[in-house]
Parts: C-alpha cells; structure tokens; sequence
C-alpha cells in the first residue's frame, strides 16, 4: 500500500436500489452512511478504528458534518468516496473530509466532518493531547472548504415528526446512528418537496446522544432571509434537551 493509499482512503461501489428514493436517487441519509462506513474503514487502516478503540474505552463521535449535493447518482450507477484527516480544530475536533465522484471522475458530492473522541465509560470528551494518536493532516486538500461552526437554531419551530428511538435506529456503540438523523429530517418534509426540489446542501451538528427509548421532536422554522433555508432541531423530549441543530438548502428539481 502506497503512503498516498494510507492518507487517503478510496472506495468503488455501485447504487443499491434500496438505497434510492422514488425519484430512484440516492437518499441523503444513505449518503451519510457511506460516508461514515468509509470514515471508519479508514481509521481502522490508520490503527484508531472500531476495534482499537473499543480496546481502550474510546470511541469516535461524529460531532458536526456538512455536506453539499452536486447531482445525486441512480440506483445502478457506480460511484467513489475519497476520505481524509485533514486538520485537528479549536484542539479538539478532528477535521476529516470527502469527496464523492461519479464513474467519470466528476463530483457528485463533497463534504467536512467534525469528530470526537469519547470515553466509553464515563462519555467525556478525550482531548487529543493525552492520545497523541499522530494521524496525517492533509490539510490542503479540500473536500468542502466551509466551516463548521455552531447554527444557533431557533428552538420555537413548528413539530413535524416525533420520533421514539427503537432497534433499527440505535447502532453497535448502543445510539442513535447519526445517518438516521438525517432519515428524520428527511421524513419532518413533505414528499412533494422531493419531487418539486433538491436538496442543495446539508449541515448537522449532533449536540446530545439519543439513547434507545428515547422520544424526539423534529422541529421545522424557515430562514428569514432565504425562501429555501430551513433550519430544524431535534429536541429530546425524553430528557429536555437538544439533540441536534441543522440546516438544510433546496433548490429546483430542473
């Protein structure tokens, strides 16, 4: 394996039409799961995946991830995701960046996450100086070039969906996966939004873990500012707080 192979890692996969909607496009959340599949290949490459951590008690937490939709591939296509670690922020995030290509190397999406890493038992943040856990830091590839910072969403929207966290939701660290967060924000639009637009761009940022049997409202606000901006929140109606903030962009189906 070459060190660019180590760095960056890349994977060749065709559509599965389970993973498409009834436009027979890829569904945001099933983006979101490929992109953290290939995020946890790749660590596990670097020596910190699933396996190594759950060895100490630790385990990574997508904290934040943005993610912008060029065009959205159909069932069948075939496809690429390029993951890297670009940087470490604020002395804690770990920055890691994707890029999806479609068979002839055009970009089908891009995006920027924003890790944790948590201990296991106690669920206190780890700070990355007590690991030193000397990742590569690509920090002059771009996948997407925006920050990720907080959204301040306003927590007086209207509930669209409520939700309680059953088996299928919850994954192997014992919560919520975060691609299903996506799933219910997904579910808190009408279908006809998904006929009518698309979805431009995607920005989450996971603030409290949703553990199994917790109950959560979705809650929808528009932008002021902006006809197609929407921001929600998920909050946990369980244990009052806020699971989530984020934003989602439309634009034309044309």
């Amino acid at each position: 394996m070459t060190h660019d192979q180590i760095q960056i890692y890349e994977e060749t996969f065709q559509i599965n039409m389970i993973e498409c909607d009834f436009n027979q496009m890829l569904k945001p959340g099933a983006f979101f799961q490929h992109l953290t599949q290939a995020a946890g290949i790749h660590a596990a490459r670097l020596g910190v995946g699933f396996d190594d951590f759950y060895a100490r008690d630790l385990f990574w937490v997508n904290s934040r991830m943005k993610i912008k939709f060029y065009r959205y591939p159909h069932a069948g296509d075939t496809v690429t995701i390029r993951t890297w670690p670009k940087t470490i922020q604020q002395k804690l995030f770990y920055i890691r960046d994707f890029e999806v290509l479609d068979a002839g190397g055009q970009r089908l999406a891009a995006a920027s996450s924003a890790w944790l890493i948590i201990n296991s038992k106690t669920r206190r943040l780890v700070s990355p100086h007590s690991l030193e856990l000397n990742l590569p830091a690509l920090s002059d590839r771009i996948g997407l070039d925006e920050p990720l910072e907080r959204l301040g969403v306003a927590q007086a929207g209207e509930e669209r969906l409520r939700i309680r966290a059953g088996y299928s939701a919850v994954d192997i660290v014992g919560h919520v996966n975060n691609s299903r967060y996506v799933d219910w924000i997904c579910d808190a639009f009408p279908l006809e939004m998904f006929s009518r637009y698309r979805m431009d761009w995607l920005q989450i940022n996971y603030d409290h873990e949703i553990m199994p049997g917790e109950e959560v409202a979705i809650r929808v606000n528009t932008a002021e500012q902006d006809d197609h901006l929407w921001a929600l929140e998920g909050h946990n109606q369980s244990n009052d707080t806020r699971s989530f903030e984020a934003m989602v962009r439309w634009r034309d189906a044309g």
